[in-house]
């Protein structure tokens, strides 16, 4: 079941409505004014609203909506608020941790991965299992588990400072150090239809660094 496209009961409504909005256009109540493009999310009103309509939803749940690499994503910090985001891949950027809300499309096949996502297959790092919040939803759904065993009570969710971010995400984003356990069979259970977040005393940090080191050069005769 693909819940980009195939509505659930099991999903409330403000949950289909995030994975499923169009963010970031132009929003037609504020066409004229600057910086008006749509990328404010109201749970409590299951829509997408621009800045300057931030004054009549003051008491209401507003979740921030960024771009990375020309994708909706939204904070960690923010996500986990909502809902259960455990072995869902994130990423660094702006020195803020990010994860997709929707897949990613695939132009290339997956190769050579130590992960993939049991969703949709894409490449992740080990030992992530989901590209998504959309593709963990789908799973769950999927092992036809109640939804509300992943969603967290939430009553207040509010912006960041104004200004200090514009939206967007830099392309300068490193992912996330992965997550390493002790042990091939701990793996095996974790990564089962629970999605259970590791223990402390399971899990060590490595950081992942992509960054090639330096040349050495030859010395000088």
């Amino acid at each position: 079941m693909d819940v980009t496209s195939s509505p659930s009961t099991n999903l409330p409504t403000w949950l289909e409505s995030l994975l499923t909005e169009k963010f970031f256009e132009a929003c037609i109540v504020h066409e004229d004014a600057k910086k008006n493009e749509k990328n404010i999310f109201c749970i409590d009103c299951c829509g997408t609203i621009c800045p300057h309509c931030i004054y009549l939803h003051n008491s209401h749940r507003l979740l921030q909506i960024r771009k990375y690499v020309y994708h909706n994503v939204i904070r960690v910090e923010d996500a986990e608020k909502l809902m259960d985001c455990a072995y869902v891949q994130a990423y660094v950027a702006n020195k803020a941790k990010c994860v997709f809300l929707n897949p990613r499309p695939q132009t290339k096949p997956c190769r050579n991965s130590s992960s993939i996502c049991i969703s949709c297959d894409r490449s992740l790092q080990y030992p992530y299992v989901f590209c998504s919040i959309s593709c963990k939803i789908n799973q769950i759904l999927r092992d036809k588990e109640m939804m509300s065993k992943y969603l967290h009570e939430c009553k207040v969710l509010t912006l960041p400072e104004p200004g200090s971010e514009d939206g967007f995400m830099t392309p300068e984003s490193v992912h996330e150090p992965v997550l390493l356990f002790g042990s091939t069979e701990i793996v095996r259970k974790k990564r089962s239809s629970k999605y259970e977040v590791p223990t402390a005393e399971l899990m060590t940090e490595t950081t992942v660094n992509r960054r090639k080191s330096m040349p050495c050069r030859s010395p000088i005769n």
